[in-house]
């Protein structure tokens, strides 16, 4: 760019990025068409050119994931994403991280119905959490991926920091709401600062942010977007007990991923209930050189000491040593599910 048409001001710098997006928006409507699976479109782009601009990888994917979202829209491309509403939730916060925020969100009040909203065809894709790294797995979606397995074709880590939110002074907190996942992962901060507060669960962050907003000398646990988006004050934050709280959520959706080479592959398995079945499944990844990043086991409903486990493994389906293993794991095992091959998911904001 020459000095005669370098940009003055920061006014100057954003007509030219609306320039550059009205541009991405009209060539989209007049090529008719936007990728299925557009955020990966926009994730390989930012991996490849980043570095040229200056850019943090991270930043740029995001940014572009956002623009993305926004084309989509404007060209009329209706993909609904079902969250754990209401808005403003991790849930809706990890969404928005993943999908941009044009697209087209759906809250559910339960995990289950954002698996029915799949199964039903009324949303393309649902957030749903998985696995905290202070609390562990996620039981209902567990569950739920056991009943009625569904394809997951994405993964988002939300790291998760933790306000407390308020219209009035701490001294003057009697009661702290949050999901009773929020109130344990600060569990320790609130004894030590609040310990006379009485701790009351409710259905989400966001709800207990609408609620503190309302009475005086109630408090929520949410994120700081939730306390903005409600008019709350910020009277503490980052309390989790954990600084590195993450969140992990998979993306559920009728969609299939290319390789990227860096994915994850998930799965369910029934092994026999039988001595060395378990180590037997594990030595078959061992063999193939598979590094597994997590396994869980899920009771079997009505078959006592049996389990259902779900298992992570670093690597596409597609690839030779993934499709090895699973190929002689399945001899092995009264049940397998594979749920999908997906992009790994970052932790940047």
């Amino acid at each position: 760019m020459t000095e005669s048409t370098a940009p003055r001001s920061l006014e100057e710098i954003d007509v030219q990025l609306m320039a550059l997006l009205g541009a991405r928006m009209a060539f989209l409507r007049e090529q008719a068409t936007m990728p299925a699976v557009w955020e990966q479109k926009t994730d390989a782009t930012a991996r490849k050119h980043s570095a040229h601009y200056g850019i943090p990888t991270d930043a740029a994917s995001d940014w572009l994931m956002h623009a993305a979202s926004l084309c989509a829209r404007a060209c009329g491309t209706r993909e609904p994403v079902a969250y754990l509403g209401p808005i403003y939730s991790y849930s809706y916060l990890a969404a928005v991280k993943h999908f941009g925020q044009g697209a087209e969100f759906v809250p559910v009040t339960t995990i289950a119905a954002a698996f029915d909203e799949i199964a039903r065809g009324q949303a393309s894709f649902a957030v749903v959490p998985i696995e905290n790294s202070t609390d562990g797995r996620i039981v209902d979606t567990l569950g739920r991926f056991a009943r009625s397995p569904a394809q997951i074709c994405g993964e988002i880590l939300l790291p998760v920091h933790h306000c407390l939110l308020g219209r009035c002074r701490r001294a003057e907190i009697f009661e702290v709401q949050s999901k009773p996942q929020a109130l344990s992962q600060c569990r320790s901060w609130l004894s030590q600062h609040l310990p006379d507060a009485k701790l009351v669960e409710v259905s989400s962050t966001a709800v207990a942010a609408a609620n503190a907003a309302a009475v005086h000398g109630v408090a929520a646990i949410a994120s700081r977007e939730a306390g903005i988006h409600h008019g709350c004050e910020v009277i503490d934050a980052n309390i989790e007990d954990n600084q590195h709280n993450i969140t992990r959520f998979a993306v559920i959706g009728n969609r299939t991923c290319e390789p990227t080479g860096s994915d994850k592959t998930s799965l369910m398995i029934q092994l026999k209930h039988q001595p060395g079945a378990l180590a037997n499944a594990m030595a078959t990844f061992q063999n193939a050189e598979v590094n597994l990043t997590w396994i869980e086991s899920f009771p079997l409903p009505d078959r006592p000491n049996e389990y259902l486990f779900f298992i992570e493994l670093e690597g596409h389906q597609s690839t030779t040593r993934v499709a090895s293993a699973l190929e002689n794991l399945r001899a092995q095992t009264e049940r397998l599910d594979l749920l999908g091959s997906y992009p790994r998911g970052t932790t940047a904001l």
